[in-house]
């Protein structure tokens, strides 16, 4: 016969308690689950290995969830509001027949989450940006994919380029067909999916707002993060000190070099050549550097450089926003 006793075997009121955390975030690990509960002051908690071995003898792990997991490298940015990632998660339907293009906003550090902004069209996303910086003060550089909304307008450069270039943030594109560039939102994205919209599906924009709000407030302040050493988001995050102004300071240049205006076409004439820059830009000015180091020249917006021509042939080398 089986003993009455088991000398520490975890109680059956903490393995409920597992078990309900578990049943009410299906996505959860054991790790997740056991800090969760510590936090929240449960004492006398069962190690990792046997909370794992509760949830799989209760029909809460399957095999195939057990293969999935392996260890991989992490980068990260050292401090907050070094960079923060933004993107489109994947549109889906709502029960009301429209769809909703949820915006997200990260801090690459924390894995903050700054914003999610349900819309009903992949656009806009100046005014979203906006509502962040006014909450959370300006990072130094936002990483973006190579969408329409965020890069390559007719070419050139993007409302949303020069709107960040005005604030003195650097926008970084990831390279095409490269997800893994903005890995961190991408897996925020399938936390999403996997612990929210897999689960419930809004009724209407203004429900699916609500629950965005919900699930968010519970990603930062509840969920531990294993790439955080098992703390929240909000443990680590702390806001900017550059904050938002509504008014975009005057820039001077120094003088030094050629400074020409970007004429209603979003052309410049520089030396013999007739340069297309970007319509965006019409009626800015723009500075032009010999490269010391070679036979270009660096085309500078305010304090970043946004492209490198050939001096005999006006030709563009390439479009990459650095700063300078």
């Amino acid at each position: 016969h089986a003993p009455i006793h088991i000398p520490g075997r975890t109680p059956a009121e903490i393995e409920e308690v597992i078990l309900r955390v578990r049943a009410n975030n299906p996505e959860w690990g054991a790790k997740t689950i056991l800090k969760v509960l510590e936090n929240n002051g449960y004492t006398n908690l069962p190690c990792i290995r046997t909370a794992n071995n509760i949830l799989q003898r209760n029909g809460c792990i399957s095999e195939t969830d057990s293969q999935k997991r392996k260890e991989f490298l992490r980068f990260q940015r050292e401090h907050c509001n070094e960079l923060w990632q933004t993107d489109f998660k994947g549109d889906f339907l709502l029960l009301d027949g429209t769809r909703c293009f949820p915006l997200d906003i990260i801090d690459d550090c924390s894995r903050f989450c700054l914003f999610i902004d349900a819309k009903e069209k992949a656009g806009g996303i100046i005014p979203s940006l906006e509502a962040a910086f006014k909450q959370y003060g300006l990072p130094k550089a936002i990483l973006s994919d190579n969408g329409g909304a965020f890069a390559g307008f007719k070419g050139g450069y993007t409302l949303f380029e020069r709107w960040l270039m005005d604030l003195d943030i650097l926008p970084i594109h990831g390279r095409p067909l490269h997800p893994q560039t903005q890995g961190k939102i991408e897996r925020f994205h399938r936390a999403m999916n996997q612990e929210l919209l897999k689960h419930y599906t809004p009724k209407d924009i203004s429900d699916a707002e609500r629950v965005f709000n919900d699930w968010r407030n519970c990603y930062n302040n509840e969920r531990p993060h294993e790439a955080l050493g098992m703390k929240c988001p909000s443990d680590i995050y702390v806001p900017s000190e550059r904050s938002y102004r509504d008014q975009v300071d005057k820039y001077e240049y120094s003088g030094k070099y050629h400074v020409i205006k970007v004429n209603n076409w979003g052309y410049v004439r520089f030396d013999r050549w007739q340069i297309y820059l970007s319509e965006t830009m019409i009626g800015d000015r723009i500075e032009f550097r010999p490269n010391p180091s070679g036979d270009t020249f660096i085309a500078c917006y305010r304090n970043f450089a946004i492209g490198e021509f050939d001096v005999h042939t006006g030709k563009l080398l390439h479009r990459k926003i650095w700063r300078l």
